[in-house]
């Protein structure tokens, strides 16, 4: 019955830590991997004017709302002397800058960079399904006329009707209504709100939007027009130069509509330039700003909200977990003996430090030389309280005159010997003595061997970079270490190194 219980528990504490772990790693997009990096996008918007003499300026400016597709890493607007407010009608959001007094030409900036969110799609947001048909004067109207007939007689749908539609206007042949309807055409954007008007007239709930396509290096970029169709449900963006649906892989919508991007009252001959470039930043960064756009508490709980100086104590205290499953399954599935249950793990978080080589070195040379001196306060058969104290003050000199030594030789590696645990390193050679006495020096020594085995694992796997990683940007995966100890401490057969050793036994 104890045995279900544990089962039970164990299992709903890995369902529980595995689901936190593929949460974070597919909805908010946290990274497995210490080093993985995501690509992000900077894109930087240029105004330039030249500002009327002692007149109040105001300058407005169309900017991403919530880019379909992306997550935003920063935003920044840059202008000096200028008050800065930002508004959002539903459909599009804008940058008003104002001053009361300014003269000469004037140079503003906005910023934002934007990580790809493959998790995040939706619907395109154009606005609300109004239908407003134009009006064409003859001949054009008839030359419309005769154009919605017949793509009419070739679609099913609203859809299917648009994209006929462009294929008959950007045909590479075209006839003489598509050559009428083409002739006061002055540029793209002009093409794209004709074929707005011409859904129109065809009684499709049809608007231009303006897309910002990304191309590293660009400097003087400008927003490509594209159009977006309503079919009833929502909306969906067509190229009004080819029919294609969709947008470009690498873009995203800077307004919808066909209001102006920008406006200055109080200036003249103003232009906005775009430039893009791309870099990459860590994921970790980048899901924190997802998960804070998403509007998920969870990161408010992680451990990235704590100080940075708290951080650092945690991603070392989350690796003795590490160091005590290490152990567990050592000393209860493979046999190996030891010193003490957690001192190997100990000084496993001193090697961090030491570095292992010359911590094992230290380590034995303080343990050998404490060794000695503790056969001798056997000699002076001395109480078990003194002894210990006696030990732990020999201890703590003998430190004191490796890290003297060590500097005057020059290596200053030893100096890093105070960060070995004195009382561990007291209790060590206390324990060791004991088993020399009881069951003679091979003991001891094997023992002794084991917690350096151990210890030795210890700091490898609590030097590991991606384990570090992972139990720190994921300390429920802790959950699952736990359910592992439940699950060998109900383990009550043979260890390894038994079956080793009984190994003529199980020949007969």
């Amino acid at each position: 019955m104890r045995n279900l219980h544990v089962k039970v528990l164990a299992a709903i504490l890995i369902l529980v830590g595995v689901g936190l772990c593929y949460y974070k790693v597919t909805r908010l997009g946290l990274p497995l991997f210490p080093t993985q990096q995501a690509e992000v996008w900077t894109v930087e918007a240029r105004i330039e004017f030249k500002a009327r003499r002692d007149s109040p300026v105001k300058v407005r400016l169309a900017i991403p709302r919530s880019p379909e597709g992306y997550t935003v890493v920063r935003e920044s607007f840059v202008a000096s002397s200028y008050g800065l407010t930002t508004e959002d009608d539903g459909l599009n959001r804008f940058a008003q800058w104002a001053v009361r007094k300014i003269r000469g030409w004037q140079v503003l900036y906005y910023r934002i960079q934007l990580a790809r969110d493959p998790g995040r799609f939706r619907a395109l947001s154009a606005g609300t399904a109004t239908l407003n048909p134009p009006a064409f004067p003859e001949p054009m109207h008839s030359a419309v006329e005769a154009i919605l007939t017949e793509v009419q007689k070739k679609s099913a749908d609203a859809v299917t009707f648009s994209r006929q539609l462009l294929t008959r206007l950007n045909a590479a042949s075209p006839d003489g209504n598509v050559i009428l309807l083409r002739q006061d055409v002055q540029s793209p954007e002009d093409w794209a709100r004709r074929v707005v008007d011409l859904l129109g007239a065809a009684r499709i709930p049809a608007r231009m939007i303006r897309v910002l396509i990304l191309k590293d290096g660009v400097s003087h970029g400008d927003l490509a027009p594209w159009i977006a169709v309503h079919d009833g449900q929502e909306w969906l963006p067509l190229n009004p130069e080819t029919g294609e649906s969709g947008l470009p892989k690498e873009s995203f919508i800077w307004q919808a509509g066909d209001g102006p991007v920008f406006e200055i009252l109080g200036g003249k001959h103003g232009k906005v330039e775009y430039s893009i470039s791309k870099q990459t930043e860590e994921m970790t960064l980048i899901a924190e700003q997802r998960a804070r756009q998403m509007g998920s508490r969870l990161m408010e709980f992680s451990l990235f909200s704590l100080p940075i100086q708290t951080q650092n104590v945690y991603r070392i205290l989350l690796l003795v977990p590490i160091g005590a499953l290490l152990i567990v399954l050592l000393r209860n599935v493979i046999g190996v003996q030891t010193f003490g249950t957690f001192m190997p793990i100990l000084i496993a978080l001193a090697f961090r430090e030491t570095e292992l080589v010359w911590g094992l070195l230290l380590f034995m040379t303080l343990v050998a030389l404490g060794l000695l001196m503790r056969f001798y306060l056997e000699y002076l058969k001395l109480l078990l309280v003194p002894r210990l104290a006696s030990v732990l003050i020999i201890v703590i000199m003998l430190m004191v005159a490796v890290g003297l030594v060590s500097h005057k030789l020059g290596i200053d590696r030893g100096l890093s010997v105070a960060l070995f645990p004195m009382v561990i390193l007291a209790m060590t050679i206390e324990r060791m003595s004991l088993v020399w006495e009881e069951m003679g020096p091979a003991a001891a020594f094997k023992q002794g061997f084991g917690s350096l085995l151990v210890a030795a694992l210890g700091y490898l796997a609590m030097s590991s970079r991606y384990l570090g990683h992972l139990v720190f940007v994921f300390p429920e995966l802790l959950l699952l270490v736990l359910a592992i100890t439940l699950l060998i401490g109900r383990y009550t057969g043979y260890r390894l190194l038994e079956l080793w050793r009984f190994r003529a036994a199980f020949r007969g």
